[in-house]
């Protein structure tokens, strides 16, 4: 069962309608691989990382970034490292956080995951 479809390039991925997205505040020992990931995400943050879920984890320097995805038959570890700039990562509590899709684009894109303005979409609207 494949969760997502990959693009490589970019680590910009199209999720399936059902993923949920965890983001792991403040900053990872990014030594951990995915035992160790895995295990943080077991007791540290009480979820199952067998879950349909993309867990997201950032170092100190906030230019790495690493992504566990349990895909049915294992787990997948991506890692990015950026060669200029850093990511946006919420500081502060060693705590999990659930995002949207598009706030893991805006983090992806080097944008901070709460934006302060964005358009609203109107629905129902009517012509008087």
């Amino acid at each position: 069962m494949l969760l997502a479809e990959y693009s490589w390039e970019i680590m910009k991925i199209k999720f399936s309608d059902d993923i949920r997205i965890y983001i792991a505040c403040g900053k990872t020992d990014m030594r951990k691989s995915i035992d160790g990931l895995a295990m943080m995400v077991s007791q540290n943050f009480n979820l199952n990382p067998f879950e349909n879920s993309l867990f997201l984890f950032c170092g100190g320097k906030r230019d790495r970034l690493k992504a566990l995805l349990w895909e049915g038959d294992g787990f997948l570890l991506l890692y990015k490292r950026l060669e200029k700039g850093v990511f946006q990562w919420p500081k502060g509590a060693k705590d999990v956080r659930e995002i949207t899709p598009q706030q893991y684009r805006w983090l992806i894109e080097g944008l901070k995951i709460d934006q302060k303005k964005i358009i609203q979409k109107v629905e129902n609207k009517r012509v008087i």
